[in-house]
Parts: structure tokens; C-alpha cells; sequence
């Protein structure tokens, strides 16, 4: 059986989404599904990560076109990624107003009608079962729809984050015709694909209301984060926060914890260590900063996979900052599936009802603190310090094999093989 992956991010691009894929194409071969990947030929990824290419399968195939993507000549990255910056200014929110109202569903929609002409030829020579789309960028999700409907094949949709309840889209100034239009593409995409899979339970019971059947297949770990389980751990009290930390993820109860914590407790103002490790808001360096925390950061910009698993590994605490947003109960972050085998103890910032709270209560693997929660915050942080100061900080996972990414893809390959 032969499935084509149709995905906007493959190495050399970094972070939790390209490995997704990268994954599941390692896999798939074992559950008898030869998987052909058609990816750009030349994207203009936020993070580059090399050491991911050496991950690619032997012997995958992989298509690649090229892309015009409009980000590539606006000079400002911070505009480029309007969740990430701080308030933006005058020429940035005309510049976010065009993308959000002209740039329908994302500023990648120049790839489909190239991309549907590459494949429809490509296909007609080199046939699959089943084509499979995901997003974002949810304009790959137009390619598959139009393939679907001119050559008739079998279209599995893959929905890492919502289309039109996506987190970051109000920054993007969107008129009430552009929402409009979004959610009915959206729902179209959904009652198109032959199937539909996303990574949460939260985002399956959105999409339900489409009337669409959604199967949940969640991100995970790999074998790579199970070696050197005994790593030494960090000497100072080390909160670690790893990945993107965009405005809407600003911790602001915890820097007031700590800057609390710091003016009652010398001790624990000594042994305190903040890092923040990948791309940071500006807003939220200054949020800490301006509390006096600034000499209790440290601040380090993206790292290859492999560093970032020892950094997992190292820390005292590792930090899960969700989004304080609507529709923030299904946001489940790609690095929490890593956090749960690096025994250490996970400090959630989120939904007490949402997907990161369940998994996290399952698996034995920390706390989690809601959006407001100051008095609970602060009691789990001295909690943990305690622990820390006796030697006895660790936890002891359990039922976390099924977020194993062998085990997810044989999950993956029973949905293709119905189709």
C-alpha cells in the first residue's frame, strides 16, 4: 500500500511540527504502507534544525517544488510571526490586516494550484491508496481537496492545530467576511476528506460539530529521548521552558510567584535558575524583567533535537506554558510527549479541564495550574523546592507508552488501511 504526505514542514525545518511526519514516515513501512513524501523546495522556515535531516528513512522518496511565499520579503520577522512579537505597531497591523484578510486560509495558498498540476501528473504515473494532507499551513488541505475531487482519490486530512479557531488568528485582524469565509472552507475541507484525524481530543469534539467523523492520533516520543536515562541533573533549582514562548503563553502568574518567593525565601532565591530555551516574545522578557527577575534568566535561542532532550533530561522542573486563549483546553504542545520520559516533574500553566491536564494526571507526571491560580502555584513551587533541597525531586511515569510513536503510528496505519 502506497500513501502520499503532503507536508509543508520536513527537515531541515525545527521545532515539534516537522517531526510529526518524520515520524510517521519512519514508521509506516513497518505496518506495510510505503510512504512518498511531497514537501517545498524551498521554505521559509522560523527555525532550522540540521541535524533532523539525518532522520529521514533511507530510501523514502521525496518530492519537492518550489514555493513563492510572501514572508520571504518582509524584513521584519517580527511581522512574519505576528504571535511571537510584542504589541505590534502601526505598519505591522497593516501588514498582519493583509495577511489575515487577503491570504485565505494562510500566505502558502500559492503552492496549491502548482502543487495540484505536479501531482495530478505525477499520480497518473505513479498511483497511491490514499493521499495525506497536514496542516498548518492549512492551504495544504486545498491541495488534497482538489485532487480528491478531479482524480478521485482516497484523502485523509491531517489538523495539528484548528483552521478557523486557531489561537493566533485575532491578532491577524480577520472582518467578519474573512471569518466567515475561513469557517465555511474549513467545514468544507472536514465534510471533503475522507477521513479527518487531529492530535486532540478537544479539536475531534470541534470538528464534530461539523458533523464529521475525527479520529484522534496525538504527537509523541521516540526512542531518541529514552538514552542516557541518568543524566546529572542541574545543581541549581532550574525551571526550563523549551520552544516557542509567544505573548499569548506570557506567564504572568509565575513571574509574580517568584518574584514573591525570591523577596521572602534567600535560600531560594540562591538556588533559583530560570532558563528559556528557543524564540521568546519580546513582551514576555520584558514582563519577567520588569518584576526583577532578569538575573535569574537564562536565555538561549533554538537548539538541535538532540540538545534540547538533554536539557529535558538536566532541569529540576520543566516548564509546559499554554496559551492563554480561547479554545486553550485543546492545545496539547508537541514538547509535552518528551517531557513525560525525561523524569523529570512537568509545572503546567493551563486549563485544568484540557487535554494537557488529562494527560498529565494520567501519566503521573506533575502539576498543573490554571490560568489564575496564584495560591496553588505558589504552593506546588515550594512543594517542589522542598523536594529538590532533600534530593528527592523525580517522578515515576506511567502508562506512557501508548504516546510512543510506533504505537501512534500503528494507530495511523489502521485509519489508512479503512480507507
Amino acid at each position: 500500500m502506497k500513501v502520499l504526505i503532503i507536508t509543508y514542514y520536513w527537515p531541515n525545518a525545527g521545532g515539534s511540527g516537522v517531526q510529526r511526519w518524520l515520524k510517521f514516515v519512519k514508521y509506516l513501512p513497518k505496518f506495510d504502507i510505503e510512504p512518498i513524501v511531497y514537501t517545498v523546495d524551498n521554505a521559509n522556515y522560523e527555525v532550522i534544525d540540521d541535524s533532523l535531516v539525518n532522520e529521514i528513512p533511507t530510501g523514502i522518496t521525496v518530492l519537492k517544488q518550489p514555493i513563492l511565499e510572501p514572508n520571504r520579503f518582509i524584513k521584519n520577522k517580527k511581522v512574519a510571526t505576528a504571535r511571537v512579537s510584542s504589541k505590534p505597531n502601526f505598519f505591522q497591523k497593516i501588514l498582519q490586516y493583509i495577511r489575515g484578510n487577503y491570504f485565505i486560509p494562510d500566505a502558502r495558498k500559492f503552492w496549491v494550484k502548482p502543487s495540484v498540476n505536479y501531482l495530478k501528473t505525477y499520480l497518473k504515473h505513479n498511483p497511491v491508496d490514499v493521499i495525506i494532507t497536514t496542516g498548518p499551513p492549512h492551504s495544504l488541505h486545498l491541495i488534497g481537496m482538489h485532487l480528491k475531487r478531479e482524480i478521485g482519490v482516497k484523502w485523509l486530512a491531517d489538523f495539528r492545530d484548528p483552521m478557523s479557531n486557531l489561537f493566533y488568528n485575532k491578532e491577524l485582524l480577520l472582518t467578519n467576511k474573512s471569518k466567515q469565509k475561513l469557517e465555511k472552507l474549513e467545514k468544507e475541507i472536514l465534510t471533503t476528506a475522507d477521513k479527518v484525524i487531529t492530535v486532540s481530543n478537544t479539536i475531534a469534539h470541534e470538528f464534530e460539530n461539523s458533523r464529521v467523523e475525527v479520529e484522534v492520533v496525538s504527537n509523541g516520543y521516540d526512542d531518541e529521548v529514552l538514552i542516557n536515562k541518568n543524566t546529572e541533573v542541574d545543581k541549581k533549582f532550574t525551571l526550563t521552558h523549551i520552544g516557542l514562548l509567544p505573548t499569548q503563553s506570557n506567564p504572568k502568574i509565575l513571574w509574580k510567584v517568584l518574584q514573591e518567593l525570591v523577596a521572602e525565601n534567600k535560600p531560594f532565591a540562591s538556588d533559583l535558575e530560570i532558563k528559556l530555551v528557543g524564540n521568546v516574545a519580546d513582551k514576555t522578557l520584558k514582563n519577567s524583567t520588569d518584576l526583577g527577575l532578569n538575573n535569574f534568566l537564562k536565555l538561549e535561542k533554538y537548539v538541535p533535537h538532540a540538545k534540547a532532550i538533554k536539557l529535558q533530561k538536566q532541569t529540576q522542573v520543566l516548564l509546559l506554558l499554554i496559551p492563554n486563549v480561547k479554545g486553550a483546553e485543546g492545545i496539547v504542545t508537541g514538547k509535552i510527549f518528551e517531557y513525560l520520559v525525561s523524569n523529570r516533574p512537568i509545572l503546567a500553566i493551563a486549563p485544568t479541564d484540557g487535554d494537557v491536564s488529562k494527560i498529565i494526571s494520567e501519566t503521573n507526571t506533575g502539576f498543573v495550574i490554571d490560568f489564575e491560580d496564584e495560591i496553588k502555584l505558589k504552593k506546588v513551587i515550594l512543594e517542589l523546592y522542598k523536594n529538590y533541597k532533600q534530593g528527592a525531586l523525580e517522578v515515576n511515569p506511567n502508562n506512557i507508552e501508548q504516546f510512543h510513536r510506533k504505537n501512534l503510528t500503528n494507530k495511523l496505519a489502521q485509519i489508512i488501511k479503512s480507507l
